[in-house]
């Protein structure tokens, strides 16, 4: 079954991305209704995080959200095989110039990278501006597992690090050059995170932005990718460096990612990713939200 959707995933990445991006709106839709427990997820979610929206309202987000991670499902083929020229046109960097700066600079950047699902195609079409680092976690199923590793390592020399190759081997690739491409904003649970509000919900969130960046002498630099509407294709933004970040203060630091994160999601809330169990890890005594 693997073979035959990766299989397929290679036959649709001929397509013209406006025609692609249909055919996974209406894939993610039928998810919608075919897969109850992640669609139970994000209505839970959304209603912990926009409690003032009707349940109409959000049922209407939590489709959206459906339809356009269907749209990133079934483009993740394009970052798997599509030429560099074409993955130059589909996804737009802006700011670009910002990175190029603190690299001439000799600073070590952190790219803050929060879970909206286009991050695949903007990993991908990142790698061609040069050399990164990222923290890579190992899929379950090792044909897909196969394939992501190969969508983000296909241009240039990429590093793709494992979780237990630890905080060294990270700060030491991002003093030799690389931009780390983070992923900081999922429950990984109970060690070495804390809560702060996400939301105004206690979420337990890992320290390791500020901790790295600590360690690194990193510039933290948010890196947010938006899906564009009919298939107008992608735009990665990398924003302008936090001033003042790290402080003396984990927690103040931690809670200023979270709440810069809101700020982005407010603006695009059905392309976050909320089938995940964002809230799973809960405070000592607090009931399960799941």
């Amino acid at each position: 079954m693997s073979r035959l959707a990766i299989a397929l995933f290679w036959l649709l990445h001929w397509l013209p991305l406006s025609v692609l991006s249909r055919i996974g709106s209406a894939f993610g839709l039928l998810l919608y209704v075919l897969v109850p427990p992640r669609r139970r997820i994000a209505l839970i979610n959304l209603g912990l995080c926009f409690p003032e929206l009707s349940a109409a309202r959000r049922r209407a987000l939590a489709r959206h959200h459906f339809a356009i991670t269907g749209r990133s499902m079934l483009e993740r083929g394009l970052a798997w095989w599509a030429s560099a020229e074409r993955m130059r046109a589909l996804v737009r960097i802006d700011g670009l110039e910002r990175l190029a700066a603190l690299k001439a600079a000799g600073r070590p950047v952190i790219l803050l990278t929060p879970h909206f699902v286009g991050l695949d195609m903007a990993g991908t079409r990142l790698s061609l501006e040069g050399d990164f680092v990222s923290v890579y976690a190992p899929q379950k199923n090792k044909i897909f597992d196969r394939w992501l590793h190969h969508g983000r390592s296909r241009f240039n020399d990429q590093l793709l690090l494992a979780r237990n190759d630890g905080v060294r081997a990270t700060v030491k690739a991002m003093k030799a050059g690389r931009p780390l491409y983070y992923l900081p904003d999922l429950d990984y649970g109970r060690k070495e995170s804390i809560f702060v509000p996400f939301f105004g919900v206690p979420a337990a969130t890992i320290t390791g932005l500020p901790r790295l960046a600590r360690l690194a002498g990193a510039a933290v630099m948010p890196c947010v990718v938006r899906i564009l509407p009919g298939g107008a294709g992608y735009v990665l933004t990398l924003g302008e460096p936090w001033q003042d970040y790290p402080s003396d203060d984990v927690e103040a630091d931690t809670r200023r990612m979270n709440v810069w994160l809101e700020g982005v999601v407010r603006t695009m809330p059905e392309q976050y990713y909320w089938v995940h169990r964002r809230f799973k890890t809960r405070p000592e005594g607090e009931p399960r939200i799941y």
